[in-house]
């Protein structure tokens, strides 16, 4: 691309002080071809575009490059392969063209895919000594000149983030036990309780990824000070639903009276807190104050149950019962009987 003041300088060199187009290119470093256009046209200002940019050695890689860089983006952050381990990949795969083109590549999928993948979370709190993270990843070690794949048991506190890791040559319970038994040894005590398999928070939701208003928010002045509305997280705790126990959104969460009463009974309930999701799923659909009728109804029948308090709100949704037609006076019965059950008696056969 040519700038304006190169152009400039180019026609000041040919018109005003008479230079031969071949003095001009070599004092620019530019070809005749570029000289001559520059003098001949009055635009101020050349650029390149090519209409199409081949590919001639990882076009035929393309479908599989996508898959593999689609399968890396899937997995947690920490055991995401980086660009070299993809390249190297798909060199063992017959790809042979250059690192370059697979990180340029990848640079323009990520630009191109990146609001697709956008996932959405609920930032978590936790109370010193609350709750611990476990998991396993498998690293690759050299040990005695010798490539060794080890199990790496990974033990963290949520309140400070404090981790512990030790490597085992297995994942078998004995090193399970040991790991937590060295842990609380090095932590100088035990949580309250631990989360297990995977440790991620991220969930997609239906608003991920898509341009979409989910929220809006009362501007924040000040400095180190993070204001959340928890009503924006309830689409997330859907597929999370342990988030809602300590998700930094619902921290002293001030829920209406009738509400409130059925969370702190759900608390002490196994599911307690997926009931609770459900219950206030169902605060976008019919709204807070049905839901709010709908627990104090429940409670006053002594009751506190997600599955009663949606049957609740389900009856209320159901229309009203038909207007009863009302029957002219020639079609009206005269003599109306009379319920009596001892009429039935005279069906009876004597035996």
């Amino acid at each position: 691309m040519l700038i304006v003041e190169t152009i400039a300088k180019i026609r000041r060199a040919y018109f005003v002080q008479q230079k031969p187009i071949k003095v001009i290119c070599r004092e620019f470093g530019l070809s005749r071809k570029v000289v001559r256009k520059v003098i001949r046209s009055e635009a101020t200002e050349f650029r390149y575009t090519r209409t199409n940019q081949p590919l001639p050695k990882i076009g035929p890689w393309r479908e599989e490059l996508d898959a593999l860089l689609l399968a890396n983006e899937g997995k947690a952050l920490r055991e995401r392969l980086t660009l070299v381990c993809l390249f190297e990949m798909l060199r063992s795969r017959g790809y042979e063209g250059g690192y370059d083109a697979v990180r340029r590549y990848a640079r323009v999928w990520r630009r191109e895919q990146g609001p697709s993948i956008a996932q959405a979370y609920v930032p978590l709190s936790f109370a010193p000594g609350e709750a611990y993270q476990f998991d396993w990843s498998h690293e690759v070690v050299l040990i005695n000149g010798t490539t060794v794949t080890v199990k790496v048991a990974h033990v963290r506190l949520c309140h400070s983030r404090m981790l512990f890791v030790r490597a085992y040559p297995r994942e078998s319970q004995e090193m399970v036990f040991d790991a937590h038994d060295r842990a609380f040894a090095f932590f100088k005590g035990a949580c309250t309780w631990g989360i297990y398999d995977n440790m991620k928070t991220a969930v997609d939701t239906i608003f991920a990824g898509k341009e979409r208003v989910v929220g809006e928010h009362a501007r924040c002045f000040g400095r180190d000070r993070t204001v959340f509305d928890p009503w924006h997280y309830v689409p997330v705790l859907a597929r999370k639903p342990g988030a809602l126990r300590n998700g930094a959104p619902f921290k002293d969460w001030a829920l209406p009276a009738g509400l409130e009463r059925v969370r702190r009974k759900l608390a002490a309930v196994e599911d307690g807190d997926r009931q609770m999701v459900g219950i206030l799923g169902a605060v976008l659909s019919d709204g807070l104050p049905a839901v709010e009728a709908a627990c104090t109804e429940a409670l006053r029948e002594g009751v506190h149950s997600a599955a009663v308090i949606l049957n609740i709100l389900a009856r209320r949704r159901e229309p009203a019962a038909p207007i009863t037609i009302m029957t002219c006076d020639a079609l009206r019965l005269r003599h109306e009987p009379a319920a009596d059950c001892a009429r039935y008696d005279s069906l009876r056969r004597p035996l």
